[in-house]
């Protein structure tokens, strides 16, 4: 949960973050990955990276105070905001009270049904919490496929967010670079310097955007899955010893013409989906 903005009502004037945190006594959790966003004007920035439009749905995990849900409620969007912060419930139940928009779910987002809790396609924007912020993406890009979210626009710390970008022959390429962009478009949509949080961090952060595209044909997600495991879990060796112990792994090498003396990080996303293929 990292963010938050400037709160808004609908015939109030805006009262400043600070003092909704001041008012409701919140300070940022550390067991919960919690760094709280003030700047509304960059907050607004992150709100427009989905090009929203009236209506459509969003889908934010850890609101905190709730500065980045009003900057997506700005944006005529319907907002499904999961907090399992109790601190939290009460200046996020104020703004619902005054949008109407604006659906409260008081869970662990990692045990909630997206789907069932949003009702329909959505996009997800969130400053995740550090501690979940991984395991979150990896489940929302294993989902079936198309999945059920529209776009995911997700604060990461940089060097996550660069591994989730990350082009081979780099030394942030791997598994979950893979994992992101397989079947889907990413991109780094922004940084955002330490300073911008309350308490800042030790390190810069950077907002993620990411669309599906079309899953390759004849691809089986968890021969994928377990072939990119296979070949980096042991990232500095050779794909022949890296690879032995999968059945038809090196076979599927000799298919694909790649060398079985090229290191997993040389390959590219369309290697592993053309090895996957074939042991699908």
């Amino acid at each position: 949960m990292r963010g938050a903005s400037g709160p808004q009502s609908v015939s109030s004037p805006v009262e400043p973050l600070r003092d909704v945190i001041a008012r409701h006594g919140l300070s940022a959790s550390k067991a919960l990955g919690q760094n709280f966003l003030l700047d509304r004007q960059l907050l607004a920035r992150i709100a427009a990276i989905p090009g929203l439009e009236a209506g459509d749905i969003v889908y934010e995990v850890g609101p905190g105070p709730g500065g980045l849900t009003r900057a997506l409620l700005d944006t005529g969007a319907r907002v499904v905001a999961v907090e399992r912060d109790r601190r939290c419930i009460p200046a996020l139940a104020e703004l619902q009270h005054d949008h109407s928009g604006l659906q409260l779910v008081e869970a662990d987002a990692l045990e909630v049904d997206e789907v069932q809790a949003t009702g329909g396609p959505a996009h997800v924007v969130a400053n995740l919490p550090y501690n979940i912020g991984t395991a979150l993406l990896l489940r929302w890009l294993d989902a079936s496929w198309p999945p059920w979210w529209r776009s995911l626009t997700l604060m990461f710390q940089k060097e996550v967010a660069e591994r989730i970008v990350a082009a081979p022959d780099t030394p942030a390429y791997g598994r979950l670079s893979i994992a992101a962009q397989w079947r889907c478009h990413a991109r780094i949509a922004m940084n955002v310097n330490r300073s911008a949080f309350v308490p800042p961090p030790k390190i810069t952060s950077a907002v993620v955007h990411i669309t599906p595209a079309a899953q390759p044909e004849g691809v089986n997600p968890a021969i994928l899955s377990k072939l990119t495991e296979t070949a980096f879990g042991q990232r500095r060796k050779m794909l022949r010893s890296a690879l032995k112990a999968m059945p038809g792994a090196l076979a599927a090498l000799e298919q694909c013409g790649i060398a079985p003396e090229r290191r997993a990080e040389t390959l590219a996303v369309s290697d592993f989906v053309a090895l996957a293929r074939l042991l699908s």
